[in-house]
């Protein structure tokens, strides 16, 4: 009979850390890890209010030139020109001129919002598309809104017409551009998620495309926003009036004839400040409302 030896254990000697004893930080030299802002803090961490003192430091700079350059008919001082602003806006001539400009600016936005939706729409659908709004874009999109002018003036006449198809051109374009490229970003992971699920077609550009790609697509639109505007300006400073009366670019050039520089001075800023008002608050709520509160931005 054979006796098996029970097995040796080998217990290795443990060995006892030393207990670790972190000593208290002193963070009298850090500064302040919470606490209320000072008013002059909290009005710099404000967007608004450093965008005021952006404009109030060039208005200032502004008269200050003007003053020392002491040249009136050439460049007016910004007192001289918010005096004119100001006569003008209260006896309704500018406001009336603006709204003459807003007119035919809303129908020609509208519409190439619309043409450029419809466009990249067929794009994303069908190769053929995708091929047609490329062609187009390479041929249509460097040509200048304004180079169409008298083309629509022997098309169309003198009027709303004319201006609603030039300003339709440099929207249409630039917001299909962008709108195509925001689609071609979007990860193959969402396409085949939407199509799993069923979408296709024009539900699946909306549902699936449009949100993926909307950064890029809500710059398309400011683009196309400022196309337009400046398209509309330079289009009435050059034939004029729209309808019964003139916009903003007739009110300017107006002023020109007549050497009423502060007058001048006072329709561009009217141009300046509509263009402020609606990147501000209307692009601005936009996008609040859809990539910031998406996360898609900071």
């Amino acid at each position: 009979m054979t006796v098996t030896a029970p097995p040796i254990m080998f217990d290795p000697p443990r060995r006892r850390r030393p207990e670790i004893v972190q000593e208290p930080i002193d963070a009298s030299g850090i500064g302040d890890v919470q606490r209320e802002l000072a008013f002059w803090e909290w009005l710099l961490n404000n967007q608004a209010f450093r965008r005021v003192l952006v404009l109030a430091v060039l208005l200032v700079t502004w008269e200050a030139y003007a003053r020392w350059a002491d040249s009136p008919l050439l460049f007016p001082t910004f007192s001289e020109t918010a005096r004119a602003f100001l006569q003008d806006l209260l006896n309704g001539t500018l406001l009336d001129r603006t709204l003459t400009s807003l007119r035919p600016l809303a129908l020609g936005y509208a519409g190439g919002l619309v043409l450029a939706g419809i466009l990249t729409t067929f794009a994303v659908l069908s190769r053929v598309g995708a091929d047609v709004l490329s062609t187009l874009t390479s041929m249509f999109n460097p040509l200048p809104a304004i180079a169409l002018l008298p083309l629509a003036l022997m098309w169309f006449g003198l009027g709303t017409p004319s201006l609603v198809f030039v300003i339709i051109h440099s929207v249409l374009w630039a917001v299909a551009l962008n709108t195509l490229t925001g689609f071609r970003s979007v990860p193959e992971t969402l396409r085949l998620s939407g199509r799993n699920c069923g979408l296709r077609g024009v539900r699946y550009v909306a549902y699936v495309l449009v949100p993926a790609a909307f950064p890029a697509i809500l710059t398309g639109l400011k683009i196309g926003w400022a196309f337009a505007w400046r398209t509309l300006v330079a289009a009435e400073l050059v034939f004029g009036v729209s309808s019964r009366s003139g916009g903003l670019g007739w009110y300017v050039f107006e002023a020109r004839a007549e050497m009423d520089t502060p007058k001048v001075f006072a329709g561009l800023f009217s141009v300046i400040l509509i263009g402020l008002l609606v990147e501000s608050v209307i692009f601005r709520a936009i996008e609040y409302r859809t990539v910031q509160r998406w996360g898609m931005q900071n």
